[in-house]
């Protein structure tokens, strides 16, 4: 079939008479979708056999609690954040820290304080180095930001995050820290490693058929909201990792690898309340003015909670 006979086709497979209860938006999207998989069919001819195999893959995925896995490693995340950015360029939304993935291992209520949190239960910390995380969110007007929401959560010294790692601790490692007076947040943490897909799961075995790793730089997660501002998500890598550069998932920017500092000084390591030299790392934060004409900064997806 050529590609306009397809498009009759789908739009009769799709489009009936019917006038009521339509959602029009989600019609559209569903034509458009199924008629380029099977303009996609017709080009590549695949076979029957194909075809269902990419279903039974999708829904061993789906049962894997894969699919937002997949999203990442496939670059779907990472095509989103490229459209946003252009969106917001368009708007003269310029200047902001740069946004980049959520990933699927956010989980919402995460325990609350102001300006300062310890986020780990301790039970590592003989098997990494100690972190003090901090820095200052900046408002549109450029100034210090006090009261903005700050979540972060990173992996433990195993690749794994609590909750989905049920032998961690609950919210061990997820925070959520609102900016003191002067829009200052500070975390005391420990330094995470990277991680890589599971190696028996859906995702790799794609990957490994596409010819590409699963691997993940170390890295710390973030969501920055206030009021009359657009909420950013985003991350930054740990510098000097493997995978800095070369990450399965895309999410690596400039602007999102600040420096880790070595602290060996005493008086510093005691003003702390630690007990041995620490690494410390300084995230300052820009946010974007949210406007009317903007998309929406808020991602409405499905999401663990706790």
């Amino acid at each position: 079939m050529n590609h306009a006979d397809i498009d009759l086709l789908v739009t009769s497979f799709i489009q009936d008479k019917a006038e009521s209860d339509v959602n029009h938006r989600v019609q559209t999207v569903v034509t458009r979708l199924l008629g380029d998989l099977f303009k996609a069919i017709e080009d590549l001819d695949l076979q029957p056999s194909e075809i269902w195999q990419g279903l039974e893959y999708l829904t061993d995925a789906g049962k894997a609690n894969e699919l937002g896995l997949l999203a990442a490693g496939l670059g779907l995340e990472r095509f989103i954040d490229i459209r946003s950015d252009e969106a917001e360029a368009k708007l003269g939304l310029t200047g902001g820290t740069p946004r980049t993935i959520e990933g699927p291992l956010y989980v919402a209520g995460a325990p609350e304080s102001i300006g300062f949190t310890r986020m780990d239960d301790g039970s590592e910390s003989h098997l990494a180095d100690p972190l003090i995380l901090e820095g200052t969110v900046y408002g549109a007007d450029g100034q210090p930001l006090q009261n903005a929401k700050v979540e972060i959560w990173h992996a433990n010294t195993k690749g794994c995050y609590s909750y989905f790692d049920k032998s961690q601790s609950a919210f061990n490692l997820r925070r959520s820290i609102y900016t003191d007076a002067n829009g200052h947040y500070r975390a005391q943490s420990i330094m995470p490693v990277g991680y890589a897909c599971p190696p028996e799961g859906t995702t790799q075995a794609l990957l490994d058929m596409l010819g590409r790793h699963g691997n993940r730089p170390a890295h710390i997660h973030y969501f920055i909201s206030a009021p009359g501002h657009r909420k950013l998500t985003t991350q930054i890598n740990i510098d000097g990792d493997e995978y800095l550069w070369d990450d399965f998932a895309f999410a690596s920017r400039e602007g999102l690898v600040p420096p880790v500092k070595d602290i060996t000084d005493p008086a510093k390591v005691k003003e702390n309340n630690l007990d041995r030299p620490y690494k410390n790392i300084v995230f300052d934060i820009r946010l974007l003015p949210d406007v009317e004409q903007a998309p929406a900064s808020v991602v409405e997806r499905r999401r663990a909670a706790a």
